[in-house]
């Protein structure tokens, strides 16, 4: 069942079409990628379904409500963690609570229930400055969250990240994800890292950006241990770098 469907979606800034007729949907628990090259519109994708931009024409639902162009309804994760350096971790961590209207006290009691499940035990009253990039994402995996449990928006959250830290993070955020039961639609440009995470990849190529496959990775996420080392995996990047190479 969809969670969350982006129908016919353009858009268009200063005359030049970014996007173009965009239809994708995400399902209740998936995890869902948009992958394409830099400049092809994935970020402006993301502004559209979160409602800081309003497309020229289509639109945006979310279950059963049409929010095209109406911001807050869903959570929104930048590259970046965007941690506030003069609050603590907790306080970082509610503030989405807090702008909802929550007084602090109760905010900070809300946030609190969720630390042992993401992993954040123990570094409340600590400041950003004080813990690993690793954490900082971690904590802002559950400030995006708080901010709106029903559909996560990441935007290549890992980037910044080692090699070893990220496939760590992979692991834990897709265990966090079932525990929770959060939809999540990710951007990124990383081939391997789609592979390892979705259960769809939507390709988005040209310009303006369109959507031009849909791949279903049939290897059930719980069974992925090892997943890249396969001939499976690979075909899998095979397909996507020949559309992606694609020449109009």
């Amino acid at each position: 069942m969809a969670i969350l469907t982006v129908e016919n979606v353009s858009k268009s800034f200063d005359d030049e079409e970014i996007l173009k007729d965009i239809s994708i949907e995400l399902n209740k628990g998936e995890l869902v990628s948009i992958l394409g090259v830099s400049g092809s519109g994935k970020t402006t994708l993301f502004n559209l379904i979160s409602g800081l931009e309003k497309p020229d024409s289509g639109s945006v639902i979310l279950e059963d409500e049409d929010v095209t162009g109406i911001s807050g309804k869903v959570s929104y994760m930048l590259q970046k963690d965007m941690l506030l350096p003069y609050k603590t971790v907790l306080d970082n961590v509610a503030l989405p609570l807090i702008i909802k209207g929550e007084k602090k006290k109760i905010a900070r009691e809300k946030a609190r229930e969720y630390f042992t499940d993401f992993g954040l035990e123990g570094t409340e009253s600590k400041y950003p400055s004080q813990i690993s990039g690793g954490m900082k994402q971690r904590a802002a995996f559950l400030r995006t969250y708080l901010f709106s449990e029903k559909v996560a928006l990441l935007d290549e959250p890992f980037s910044a990240l080692d090699m070893l830290t990220k496939q760590t993070l992979h692991e834990w955020y897709l265990e966090v994800m079932d525990k929770i039961h959060l939809s999540t639609l990710f951007v990124t440009h990383d081939i391997d890292e789609a592979i390892m995470l979705s259960d769809r990849i939507y390709l988005i190529t040209g310009k303006p950006g369109q959507i031009t496959k849909e791949i279903v990775i049939e290897k059930p996420r719980e069974k992925r241990k090892d997943f890249n080392l396969s001939e499976e995996f690979l075909r899998y990047k095979r397909e996507i770098v020949e559309e992606l190479n694609k020449k109009d």
